[in-house]
């Protein structure tokens, strides 16, 4: 694990805040110039601490406006590859999540309206050995900004 010392993790806490945030700006407001900020962005990615930036979309703006969680389960012998990929192959799903216990997986999905999620669910039920599902409309939804430990 790398070590990080505050000012790693005072330029992680900005750039959580704003991925856009500039160099300038970071430097502005951790005190040092702006090639030392760089330096650290670059040492971060190097380590692969900092993985990627990213944008955040509004769904529902796009017509995609339903999301929900499904749950999938499997006989005992699947391998966790295969589980993985019974979803990967449906554009709908935004993330696969495998877990401990019942069920074996968590499918996030976004949809545009019920009956698309019900051809979705069709889909999983149909791929792999999928024994059963379980599906959880989201009504609402909140994401932490909270600040790198």
């Amino acid at each position: 694990m790398p070590e990080l010392d505050e000012i790693d993790h005072r330029v992680l806490r900005l750039l959580r805040e704003d991925g856009r945030r500039t160099f300038s700006e970071m430097a502005e407001c951790i005190g040092l110039s702006v090639a030392a900020v760089k330096r650290r962005v670059d040492r971060l990615k190097e380590l692969g601490v900092i993985t990627g930036f990213t944008v955040q979309i509004d769904y529902a703006k796009l017509g995609w406006g339903i999301e929900a969680f499904t749950e999938l389960r499997y006989p005992g012998t699947t391998p966790v590859a295969e589980i993985i990929r019974t979803a990967t192959d449906v554009p709908e799903v935004q993330a696969v999540f495998t877990i401990a216990g019942d069920p074996d997986a968590l499918i996030h999905v976004r949809v545009r309206d019920l009956g698309h999620l019900q051809q979705v669910i069709d889909r999983l039920r149909r791929a792999g050995d999928v024994t059963g599902t379980k599906t959880l409309l989201v009504l609402g939804s909140w994401t932490g900004n909270s600040p790198v430990p």
